[in-house]
């Protein structure tokens, strides 16, 4: 007699199941990672979702094998693959906090640790120091700029960027950036976060809105309360396991800083020195993010104590990213290992420079071009505004809340008498717009644009930067709708009156003809 039902058997990929990225992510319960038959094993899920991957030694395509949990193995030949491969194990926190890195480590010069180690007290540091916080106060200050419209604020933190000149102690220096930093992330306090309809019911009331950095249980950024500043610290978590691995591969001891974090116990002083100035590329992703999709009630949930975490899925997304920060942070610790290889070679003459591994500039200045790092950052799941599914790109709905939608819009429409777009009332107020924009017109004159500010200034710098920014930030910036600015931010040029003020969100003046 037949069985009249089977136990479910786990899934079992021997193709690569590794994306663009190299980037493979693990959590659950009993995670296993070990060697069968010459390929690399991995078994992780919960339950019945679990899945086995096999990859072989050609063709797997992976570069960062991401650990989410404590519970599980990791076998020495597992370890031993990895390194072959040149792959790289990170294990991680939900909280953002790095267990632990390993990766590829190239044999270290003697001369480059030995100004390293020099470097804190003979002068080679302070400078380091100054130049990485000078880059991450100058983000800071572009994101108030250009992201949050925060004009005063972002003069303020102007401000403290010219002291940091004049800053003769690494004490100094971190109290610069103390202050800009408080002033910086008291702008994200008011921040709106927004949820799928159906999310908001069970969603906290201060997780609507980005909040304070500093949380209240740990009285820092550890133990986020809100899900944007959860986010960040994994994030972060993320920055500074390729910092420490891109010091690592340059020959430095990632552990050993040039004075700016101080040396303690179990903390990458160094890691954490060079990824400074890349903290305001991921906060400007991450303000992108919320200003365009909402997030999921599903991916966090809340702890006894308040502490907002993150579920797998979220995580794993996240994780992806990992190849953007690495390529954000490798030409800093290659500034940092020329600086200290450069007062190391001083005393003997010798002009020779650190090997660009990390970025390839030397290799890219060999061939006669002009290395840039090519950069594409992920884009966020674009979800439903209803239910939170996700959905293609350029619309707002699923189909079935589309459905819901606009048949609630055509009950209330016929419960309170209003009118439909075509309406009376609508064509009177779509009237008085129109009127008010050609009295603005007929009153602007051409004198009021300055003489600087031409045509062909305005297509070949100010047009380009506009179509990084988001339709929000130009609407806001100019009081138009956002369909308006959609089309500006698509090529479409505005008439002359709005130019001065998208000069000024882009950051274009004067000086910069």
């Amino acid at each position: 007699m037949a069985a009249s039902s089977t136990l479910p058997q786990p899934k079992v990929f021997r193709k690569s199941q590794i994306g663009k990225t190299g980037v493979l992510t693990l959590s659950g319960f009993g995670i296993k990672v070990r060697m069968q038959r010459g390929h690399l094993e991995i078994e992780d899920g919960v339950g019945i979702d679990r899945r086995t991957i096999r990859l072989p030694r050609v063709g797997h395509g992976l570069k960062r094998l991401v650990v989410i949990g404590s519970d599980g193995f990791v076998s020495l030949a597992a370890l031993e693959w990895l390194t072959a491969q040149d792959a790289s194990f990170v294990m991680l926190e939900r909280n953002g906090k790095v267990m632990c890195v390993t990766g590829p480590v190239r044999p270290s010069e003697a001369k480059l640790r030995r100004a390293q180690a020099l470097a804190a007290g003979n002068g080679l540091g302070l400078e380091i120091a100054r130049s990485l916080i000078d880059a991450k106060v100058r983000g800071q200050e572009l994101v108030l700029r250009e992201r949050l419209n925060r004009q005063a604020a972002a003069h303020v933190i102007s401000d403290f960027r010219d002291r940091l000149a004049s800053a003769g102690t690494f004490d100094a220096i971190r109290v610069v950036e103390a202050n800009a930093a408080a002033c910086y992330f008291r702008e994200w306090r008011s921040i709106p976060v927004t949820w799928p309809k159906a999310d908001l019911p069970r969603t906290p009331d201060h997780w609507r809105f980005a909040g304070s950095r500093q949380s209240p249980l740990s009285g820092g950024p550890r133990l986020a309360v809100t899900p944007a500043h959860a986010i960040l610290n994994y994030c972060f978590a993320m920055l500074e396991a390729e910092s420490r691995l891109s010091v690592s591969a340059l020959g430095l001891d990632p552990g050993l800083g040039v004075g700016l974090h101080t040396d303690t116990a179990n903390r990458d002083s160094l890691a954490l020195d060079v990824l400074e100035p890349v903290r305001p590329d991921i906060e400007a992703w991450l303000l992108d993010w919320i200003e365009n999709e909402p997030l999921r009630r599903s991916d966090f949930f809340e702890t006894g104590a308040g502490n907002c975490r993150l579920m797998s899925q979220l995580c794993i997304k996240l994780s992806g990213t990992a190849a953007v920060w690495r390529k954000l942070v490798a030409p800093w610790a290659e500034y940092v290992a020329q600086a200290l290889w450069s007062r190391a070679q001083s005393r003997h003459g010798d002009n020779s420079v650190v090997q660009t591994r990390l970025t390839q500039r030397r290799r890219t200045e060999a061939k006669g071009k002009v290395w840039t790092p090519s950069i594409k950052l992920s884009r966020a799941d674009h979800l439903c505004r209803e239910c939170g599914e996700r959905i293609i790109a350029g619309r707002t709905h699923c189909g079935q809340c589309a459905v819901s939608s606009a048949t609630e819009r055509f009950i209330d429409a016929a419960r309170v008498g209003r009118e439909t777009a075509n309406g009376p009332a609508a064509q009177v107020k779509r009237a008085n717009t129109q009127r008010q924009n050609a009295l603005a017109q007929h009153a602007w004159k051409p004198s009021h644009k300055p003489t600087w500010l031409t045509k062909a200034l305005f297509a070949e710098r100010i047009q380009p930067l506009l179509a990084s920014l988001s339709a929000s930030a130009i609407a806001r910036q100019i009081s138009v709708s956002r369909w308006y600015a959609g089309r500006i931010r698509e090529g479409y040029r505005p008439h002359p009156r709005h130019w001065q003020a998208l000069a000024n969100l882009t950051g274009v003046s004067q000086t910069d003809k």
